[in-house]
């Protein structure tokens, strides 16, 4: 068995382990890398459709989820977006803006790669692909490692930065996970985040014909009991019009979230940008409540053409002047609201506008750790040094990234923690 000696081992070569790996080398630290997939910055690779998210413009404390969402401030001030942001400029990255100040790359979420790796290379740091950990322990002052080719390591300080379960076939396991108990270190309730939700079969049969269909909504999540029937919820949907959009917005309730966003109709339930970002607050057994023409006094629009040419319209064409007309289909159909204008009362108009903007669903599950985009969870944050993201009570030993029990929202929050944290690390590691 071959024995090697180094500084700082970092177990995963995601965005927050390579980070780490950059800092620590330029500091004259001799670093190993290792990383059981075949290449480095598997999930960087497949981000923001092969574009890369990399970072969010709006990124503060505000934006993450974890028993202390707080822990995350001083990692995100000492190195922040914009900080990042010249990084990427430095290497002549282009890149754009799109909604809600989310970052991409013009061309290819590799070139993201490709900086990293170079500035590991010029760093002096190493890097193995296609290599685990079999086995790590404490030894001495420092940590012992078999590594699944059989060799033996030895280094002063271990970075576990292997992130959490999300996306399984990319190789994502609980190990960092199981290691930091392995030391001693709590770790907190983990569950996909960022995913789709789904919903049991009887209400999935009848909006199955709505797959495909995209809306902009606000979503909040509602832990009050639900009905699964659009429109049957009393509440008026005026008491969601004008409501706060989370996105711009730290002041709202944490049990009670809002996001104003795209919504997706699938074959299994719901998804979309608004969907992914709820779900991180929802938990099995409650409710979302949905405006699906948020800002739009439904039940006046639909009085108004009601009066227009008699009333003669169709009352699934007036609705589908203001939700999409597969929608506007769907929503007289369960309501049982049919015919022309003329012919119809005000309480089914009533009861269209609830359903277009205060339909409260309960969803049954969600798509789980195969299609989350993060893991919320993980080592818990009293564990740990917000300056260093050393563990308290493991000399030597650190978590960043997803590992720790911080989540981002959707948009490029999760990749800044991930730069933040490693950064931080990779100044004492």
């Amino acid at each position: 068995m071959s024995k090697e000696t180094y500084d700082t081992l970092i177990v995963g070569a995601g965005a927050a382990g390579m980070m780490c790996a950059i800092e620590a080398g330029r500091r004259g630290r001799r670093v190993l890398v290792v990383d059981h997939a075949r290449a480095p910055g598997e999930k960087i690779r497949i981000s923001g459709g092969g574009r890369c998210n990399f970072t969010n413009l709006g990124t503060g404390p505000a934006n993450f989820l974890g028993e202390n969402p707080r822990f995350a401030t001083s990692a995100l001030k000492r190195f922040s977006q914009h900080d990042f942001i010249k990084r990427v400029d430095q290497a002549g990255i282009a890149w754009h803006e799109k909604t809600l100040g989310q970052l991409f790359c013009d061309d290819s979420a590799k070139q993201i790669i490709r900086m990293l790796t170079d500035a590991m290379a010029e760093a002096g740091v190493e890097l193995r692909t296609g290599t685990g950990v079999a086995s790590v322990a404490r030894a001495g002052d420092g940590f012992a490692a078999v590594l699944s080719d059989g060799t033996a390591v030895t280094a002063r300080s271990l970075v576990l930065a292997s992130g959490g379960r999300s996306i399984p076939k990319m190789g994502a396991t609980g190990w960092a996970y199981d290691t930091a108990r392995a030391f001693g270190l709590r770790v907190t309730e983990t569950r996909p985040a960022l995913v789709p939700l789904t919903f049991e079969t009887g209400l999935l049969e009848t909006l199955l014909p709505l797959a495909g269909v995209a809306v902009d909504v606000v979503v909040r999540n509602n832990p009050e009991p639900a009905s699964n029937t659009p429109g049957a919820n009393p509440a008026s949907s005026s008491a969601e019009r004008g409501r706060p959009n989370v996105m711009a917005s730290s002041s709202a309730k944490r049990d009670r979230p809002t996001f104003k966003e795209a919504m997706l109709f699938t074959h299994r339930g719901l998804s979309g940008p608004a969907i992914l970002q709820i779900s991180s607050y929802w938990r099995e057994g409650e409710a979302i409540t949905l405006s699906m023409a948020p800002g739009v006094d439904v039940l006046a629009r639909l009085k108004a053409a009601r009066e227009e040419n008699g009333g003669k319209a169709a009352v699934h064409t007036a609705l589908g002047h203001i939700v999409p007309r597969r929608l506007a289909e769907s929503l007289c159909e369960r309501g049982q609201v049919a015919g022309k204008l003329a012919e119809v009362g005000g309480k089914a108009l009533m009861r269209l506008d609830a359903a277009v903007n205060a339909w409260t669903v309960k969803p049954v599950g969600s798509e789980g750790y195969r299609t989350a985009e993060v893991t919320l969870g993980g080592v818990a944050t009293d564990q740990l040094d917000q300056q260093t993201m050393a563990a308290k009570t493991v000399p030597g030993l650190y978590v960043i990234g997803e590992a720790v029990d911080i989540t981002g929202w959707l948009g490029g929050y999760n990749f800044q923690w991930a730069w933040s944290s490693g950064w931080a690390a990779g100044q004492v590691c």
